[in-house]
């Protein structure tokens, strides 16, 4: 195999001109017959790393892939990219299916998607074994390899069996890919795959066109709406809540404030999911409310945001869910509202569960991970980085915690208040009684105890009641307080409170930020979401543009993004090409696509030129 065989496919048939960081190297080496274990970050090509081999490989690609709606989109892309391509599950008919395995035989396909269940099946299997006897197995590509491990967000069982890949069919290239894996999820999928011998490609994990933020939650409604009014008036978004009953109760309200909302959990009825979901991805403009049960293998490039009304269960998810924004490279925001009631519910979740203990620790870990990444003051990217074992040379300029840098006060005295009154009630209550005992409230509660009594009682005037919410719930994240959960949200102090009770350790906390006030102009965008795309958001060529793109789409009934990347089209609004030539040679148009819809935009553009 050459690499300018592969530079010319990824050219005439992807419409890209140059490969993007380890894209090359794994092409290459999956391309000459090697094993490889690919960590790349969500929008950073992982597609292009199996697809380009099995293109240029004899035989047929096999992708192993989770979800329905991934393979869905990735075939329809394919097949508008010239390339023949199916997959194979539960959706099919038995006929439909059927005629997959024919075009399979006749050595038609040059990709297959197909479920992990449906590979595992013995009459799959024998399938397999007569292409393979033919040479005509180009390669196996295991997607979201993360599945397969026990630590992992997204563990999927049947992933385990997977093996047998290797055992049944040793010489066909294996290439397994994730966008999240840390340093044990990682070695779990080089073990359960039998990937030692696999090269492994590890590009960087940052996400530099994701803006992050953290918000204390203060009317966590308002503040998502101010978000949505100020940067996202018109864009296509995912709004992350923890429960089922949750995401209905936000829908239904940001469809009252005049939002295309719509929910999505397991609960509902799989047709009005498929719905939604169909809606999402052919749709401009719409926001899912859901829970984590929607977006792995959502492939819709244009998430301009993900908000977090709860906190997810760990950084890996955070990372994640984060990541189905901006996947064309373009300005995207991850907005969260954090508050000490997400650490109770979460960890209450978490321990309440049927996992081992074993599981049950190391998913505490996460957590406090997690609650680190919120309450730091450091760049964000570099805490998400330093996660995943990655160094970030400096500050990102684009994360909340950089664009505004935080205050921080000496918080020793408060510290020691806030430790010593836990300690000084029995280590027993929450955080509200324990704030009216700081503050020298006599409610019922503090009167049934006799807690008027203690020494502590009214100590901490100083401090108003948010002030003292806030040294809590950083107190909690630092590791100095735990959260008892079979003590109905008690607090207690951990080992690492007795230097700061003995005065030998400095405590220093971020001072809280008033909240925003809110602001009225559903017009008003952020700065750099406006520096981005200049304007074309305002654009009559830009709408018109947008427009072609739908009404072809819905032509084919496929989602837009599956005809021109915003990217693509962004690009042709600045380039204003006015040749076939011009054209094909905006980034993301290839021979097929130009062939196709090269004149039809040509027109576009014309018309704009010439006024009409």
């Amino acid at each position: 195999m050459s690499a300018a065989s592969a530079h010319q496919i990824l050219n005439d048939t992807f419409g890209y001109s140059t490969f993007r960081g380890a894209q090359q190297a794994i092409v290459e080496h999956v391309g000459e017959g090697g094993d490889a274990l690919v960590l790349m970050p969500t929008g950073g090509g992982k597609s292009l790393c199996y697809q380009i081999p099995a293109l240029l490989r004899d035989g047929v690609g096999i992708v192993v892939s989770p979800l329905i709606a991934l393979m869905q989109d990735q075939v329809d892309a394919l097949k508008q990219l010239g390339v023949s391509a199916a997959f194979l599950n539960s959706s099919l008919d038995a006929d439909a299916a059927r005629d997959v395995w024919r075009q399979l035989l006749r050595g038609e396909l040059k990709l297959l998607y197909v479920a992990p269940e449906r590979l595992m099946t013995e009459g799959f299997l024998e399938l397999l074994d007569r292409l393979r006897q033919e040479d005509k197995i180009a390669l196996f590509a295991i997607d979201e390899a993360h599945c397969v491990s026990q630590w992992g967000h997204d563990f999927r069982p049947e992933y385990r069996q997977l093996t047998i890949l290797h055992e049944r069919f040793p010489n066909v290239p294996r290439i397994a890919l994730t966008a999240t894996a840390d340093a044990p999820t990682r070695r779990e999928i080089v073990e359960r795959l039998s990937l030692e011998q696999a090269q492994q490609f590890v590009s960087s994990f940052d996400r530099p066109n994701i803006r992050y933020r953290v918000a204390l939650k203060n009317n966590a409604r308002q503040q998502l709406l101010q978000f949505l009014e100020s940067e996202h008036p018109d864009d296509a978004g995912i709004v992350y809540c923890l429960s089922r009953k949750k995401v209905e109760e936000t829908a239904a309200w940001l469809k009252e404030q005049g939002w295309d909302a719509l929910p999505y959990h397991a609960g509902l009825d799989a047709s009005v999911r498929n719905k939604h979901q169909s809606r999402f991805l052919r749709e401009e403009g719409i926001i899912m409310v859901a829970t984590v049960a929607f977006g792995m293998g959502i492939d819709k490039p244009n998430v301009r945001f993900v908000a977090h009304l709860d906190l997810p269960k760990s950084m890996e998810g955070y990372y994640q869910e984060t990541g189905r924004a901006g996947r064309d490279g373009l300005p995207a925001n991850a907005w969260m509202a954090y508050g000490l009631g997400d650490v109770v519910s979460m960890r209450q979740m978490l321990l309440s569960g049927d996992a081992p203990e074993e599981r049950k620790r190391v998913e505490l870990q996460k957590l406090d991970a997690l609650l680190g990444f919120c309450e730091s003051t450091e760049c964000r990217h570099q805490i998400i980085l330093r996660y995943f074992g990655e160094e970030h040379p400096g500050n990102c300029g684009q994360c909340d915690n950089c664009l505004t840098p935080v205050d921080t006060w000496d918080a020793s005295k408060a510290a020691q208040m806030a430790l010593s009154c836990i300690y000084r009630t029995g280590q027993r209550f929450g955080v509200v009684h324990l704030i009216d005992v700081l503050l020298g409230k006599t409610t019922p509660k503090v009167e049934q105890f006799n807690h008027q009594q203690l020494s502590v009682f009214g100590i901490g005037k100083e401090l108003a009641q948010q002030q003292w919410s806030s040294v809590y719930r950083q107190l909690t994240a630092g590791g100095f307080i735990e959260v008892d959960i079979e003590g109905y949200g008690g607090l207690h102090l951990t080992e690492a409170a007795r230097p700061v009770l003995r005065g030998e350790q400095e405590v220093w906390l971020r001072r809280d930020a008033e909240p925003a006030k809110r602001r009225n102009s559903k017009a008003e965008r952020g700065s750099r979401l406006r520096e981005a795309f200049a304007g074309a958001n305002e654009d009559p060529l830009w709408l018109a543009l947008k427009a072609k793109r739908m009404e072809i789409a819905r032509e084919q009934g496929v989602p837009p993004y599956v005809i021109f990347h915003d990217s693509t089209l962004l690009e042709m609004l600045n380039q204003k090409p006015q040749t076939l030539d011009e054209m094909g040679r905006i980034s993301g148009i290839g021979q097929s696509k130009l062939a196709k819809y090269g004149d039809d935009f040509l027109k576009v553009l014309e018309d704009a030129a010439n006024g009409n």
